[in-house]
């Protein structure tokens, strides 16, 4: 991902901003308080990719606030997680929100084109898994990513995973979404020459405990290379694929 200081720094290098206007962007404070919510205007200087909002817990009104912040600084594309459908609508009066309701997440801005390494493949264990599913595939495709969808290709019916194997070959990171005994990550960890993000699901029945059968599965895989989020984190798991897919491109750059 190119980050924003490093784009501030080949202008100055060609030319096309004076030092002193550089020095200004730099300078900038870091962060807006709002009174409810401090808002992190240097995160994409930072870590290349702008701050996400987290919508559970929030009112509509101080979303809009901290949507209003962002665009006043500068950031166009803003992503929220975990938005209810709610507050969605609410949020809609005020700007063009672009919201997917399975997954829980608005996006007001165009996605951006794909400029990572490779693809992004995500893979769910059952249909039940797709809801958090959606929330790494979207942050995934936010951020810059071209994803892949491979759903309901659960341990249950193993041919149906087996008939992806280009997919799954051809991955640059591969996101195994899973709940019940979460056994994807490691049949996928095991076919797969790339990184794996598992992420367990709270779906099952009672002796799965909300998703705690399958994060401790998915903890003790035997394949190599499998490494696991929190539970029902499809944000995390997304944006995690994300900045794996564009290390190359950041090596080369």
């Amino acid at each position: 991902m190119k980050t924003e200081l490093r784009e501030i720094l080949e202008a100055v290098k060609n030319n096309s901003m004076s030092v002193d206007e550089a020095l200004g962007k730099i300078k900038k404070q870091p962060f807006e308080d709002l009174g409810y919510a401090k808002v992190d205007l240097h995160r994409k200087l930072r870590q290349g990719a702008a701050e996400v909002i987290y919508g559970a817990g929030k009112s509509a009104s101080q979303m809009v606030g901290i949507i209003e912040s962002m665009k006043k600084n500068g950031q166009n594309t803003i992503l929220i997680t975990r938005l209810s459908a709610e507050a969605a609508e609410e949020i809609g009066r005020f700007y063009t929100l672009d919201y997917r309701k399975e997954a829980k997440i608005g996006m007001i801005g165009p996605m951006p084109e794909p400029d990572g390494i490779g693809t992004v493949v995500i893979a769910t264990g059952g249909t039940s898994d797709i809801p958090v599913a959606e929330e790494a595939a979207l942050t995934a495709e936010f951020h810059g990513n071209r994803v892949v969808r491979l759903y309901d290709v659960g341990v249950a019916g193993l041919h149906r995973l087996l008939s992806h194997l280009d997919e799954i070959m051809g991955a640059s990171v591969i996101v195994a979404v899973a709940g019940m005994e979460g056994a994807l990550a490691s049949v996928i960890g095991g076919l797969a020459d790339c990184p794996v993000i598992a992420v367990p699901t709270s779906v099952g029945y009672g002796a799965s405990f909300q998703g705690t059968a399958a994060l401790l599965a998915m903890l003790n895989s035997c394949a190599s290379g499998v490494s696991v989020v929190n539970i029902d984190n499809g944000f995390g798991a997304g944006y995690l694929a994300g900045m794996i897919n564009h290390m190359e491109a950041k090596e080369k750059r």
